[in-house]
């Protein structure tokens, strides 16, 4: 059995969705600390944190949101910017700028367990930040309009239906790779 180390519903509700029929998953919730650094150095310790509390098979993931106009930033830090200045203080940051087409990267972490090599396997979609439209119930999802549309109609990820983002979002690209990594 595989564990995934999150405490946010949603996201292990759309991970299982996603892997559903191929890899089974369980859900433990660990408080990981937080780390500063790149996505791939916040990620990888996170894994190494829970996998020496799973003592197992562990996946943790890690998302970004990445402002082209701004260097790449909130980045990994887009939780603590949607909780200090909410979604349309997203939008505000880049108010001065012509700019904004943004990232979203999903990264995931996988290691056998504790003492293990940590895999990194990273998702991205390309998009740019609107005003909020849809519900505003999964973090950043109401204020990202992915490049990429099955639609006529550009929506945001909180506009989609939930198999419609399954499809195209940076964690189903990064759940792509982490299953392909896994079966091999």
């Amino acid at each position: 059995m595989l564990t995934f180390v999150t405490g946010n519903k949603n996201k292990f509700k759309e991970v299982s969705k996603i892997l559903e029929g191929k890899i089974e998953i369980e859900n433990q919730d660990i408080d990981a600390p937080e780390v500063q650094g790149s996505i791939e150095d916040v990620a990888r310790a996170k894994c190494e944190y829970a996998a020496r509390i799973v003592n197992g098979p562990t996946i943790t993931e890690d998302t970004a949101l990445c402002f082209n106009a701004l260097n790449g930033l909130p980045g990994v830090y887009i939780k603590w910017f949607v909780k200090g200045i909410g979604l349309d203080g997203l939008n505000k940051l880049l108010v001065a700028f012509e700019d904004k087409s943004a990232d979203a990267i999903c990264t995931f972490a996988y290691t056998e367990g504790p003492n293990k090599p940590v895999h990194i396997l990273q998702g991205v979609c390309s998009g740019k930040i609107v005003n909020p439209r849809g519900p505003p119930t999964f973090g950043w999802d109401s204020v990202f309009e992915p490049d990429e549309q099955q639609s006529d109609q550009p929506k945001t990820f909180a506009e989609m239906d939930p198999s419609e983002k399954n499809q195209i979002s940076h964690r189903a690209k990064a759940l792509k790779k982490l299953q392909d990594f896994l079966l091999k």
